[in-house]
């Protein structure tokens, strides 16, 4: 048996993939639809974005863009959070199992 063939039947390595592979969709599937909610936003409710804050010249536009912005850093930021927690860990095993 080879050593990758060996790897791929390490159970750690099957819930490695398995756990990165549902939270890398998930957070892909939120980013989808926060960013297409807000290009809906700019196409059908235009108006609603041109809409004043205050008495300046910021529109509620303004902030829910760079809230866009933010989110994908935010959601990057727990994508690495738990690959450096939760994945480091079933890593390290998978190495530990697998030395040769």
């Amino acid at each position: 048996m080879s050593n990758l063939a060996k790897i791929e039947s390490d159970p750690n390595y099957q819930e490695l993939v398995r756990r990165r592979s549902s939270l890398g969709w998930t957070l892909s599937l939120v980013m989808l639809v926060i960013y297409f909610g807000f290009i809906l936003l700019v196409a059908y409710a235009p108006k609603f974005l041109g809409t004043p804050l205050g008495s300046g010249v910021t529109t509620i536009g303004i902030p829910i863009g760079l809230s866009v912005i933010v989110l994908a850093f935010v959601l990057t930021g727990i994508y690495v959070r738990t690959a450096n927690s939760a994945y480091d860990t079933l890593i390290r095993k998978i190495l530990e199992a697998n030395r040769s």
